[in-house]
């Protein structure tokens, strides 16, 4: 269990409403020479900079105040709130002395995870500045061009279902349109579909949007037919008519920016791993050799490990 949202409840209860309570950031004025990271408080004689308190106030900062200058945002701030974030840093260093008086910093399991997360904040900070760079607007826009004279619309398909139960009663239902009900009409009255009243319409789709069984059964009709045998999905047994088929409108550079920078993301982090991996020395000791697989070295003698190389890790996303 994590007690870090209990503590930011029980430390900033009232500042909750920073953003509402922060005035918009003044116009500038003269002001007197201050010092860049003074000493706000002490705990114990150890001092609790400004930039201690900007470190702790991060996450109840609106995002627009967390790049201003410490001493520009404290003058700005409601004197309360300025107050309840400087007791939030002398609180924390409180908690933080208390835990190394118990010892718990000499804790064999405390230090590993310490050491773990320094580690991935070392990962992500390497990334971020190795990848970061790469993707920009003018990189995306050329990335949309680029791809945009092969890229097409997928398929998608305008269809209408009638859902039912059984089997059986699918087969009455394609026998009454056989002879020449009306196939919104019967949806209406038979499916149980909860666009039944809609005349079982489910406008238009792509492939995926549907379950396997029910696209594939779809996708197999022309404009203005109907599924000679019932169609069994998860949700019970479906008469499909498709009423019309197009390409689906090529998505513009805005709709687009946001899946393209994640994709373009991925791809940097891979080539950025796979540069360090090959610039490291890597030797596998969880995997037998292979010479041990096929029984040419006898069991008990000492073989080399084998080198493998797993695929490369995803990034986190953000």
């Amino acid at each position: 269990m994590t007690f870090r949202p209990l503590l930011l409840a029980a430390l900033l209860a009232p500042a909750a409403a920073l953003a509402q309570t922060a005035a918009p950031p003044p116009a500038p004025q003269a002001t007197p020479q201050v010092a860049e990271d003074p000493i706000l408080a002490r705990v114990d004689g150890s001092p609790v900079r400004l930039s201690d308190v900007m470190a702790t106030a991060q996450d109840v900062l609106p995002p627009e105040m967390r790049t201003m200058p410490g001493p520009a945002l404290m003058q700005m701030l409601p004197p309360e709130v300025a107050r309840q974030l400087v007791d939030r840093a002398v609180t924390e260093r409180v908690l933080t002395n208390a835990a190394r008086s118990a010892g718990l910093d000499k804790d064999a399991e405390i230090q590993r995870r310490i050491r773990r997360a320094e580690e991935q904040e070392l990962q992500q900070a390497y990334l971020s500045r190795e990848v970061t760079p790469a993707v920009t607007d003018a990189a995306l826009r050329a990335r949309y061009d680029q791809e945009a004279g092969r890229r097409q619309g997928e398929e998608e398909l305008q269809a209408r279902h009638i859902l039912v139960q059984s089997e059986a009663e699918a087969k009455a239902v394609i026998t009454e349109l056989a002879g020449g009900a009306d196939f919104a009409d019967v949806a209406k009255r038979r499916s149980r579909d909860p666009g039944a009243q809609n005349g079982g319409d489910l406008g238009f789709f792509k492939r995926g949007d549907m379950v396997p069984e029910f696209a594939e059964a779809a996708f197999a009709l022309q404009p203005g037919q109907v599924t000679q045998a019932p169609v069994r999905s998860p949700f019970g047994w479906h008469v499909i008519k498709v009423e019309g088929r197009r390409s689906a409108p090529v998505p513009g550079f805005e709709e687009s920016r946001s899946q393209l920078r994640q994709k373009m993301l991925e791809e940097q982090v891979q080539q950025v791993v796979a540069r360090a991996r090959d610039a490291a020395k890597i030797e596998r000791l969880d995997q037998p050799a292979p010479s041990m697989l096929d029984g040419a070295t006898p069991p008990g003698a000492a073989t080399p490990a084998a080198p493998a190389r797993p695929a490369a890790p995803q990034p986190q996303r953000r």
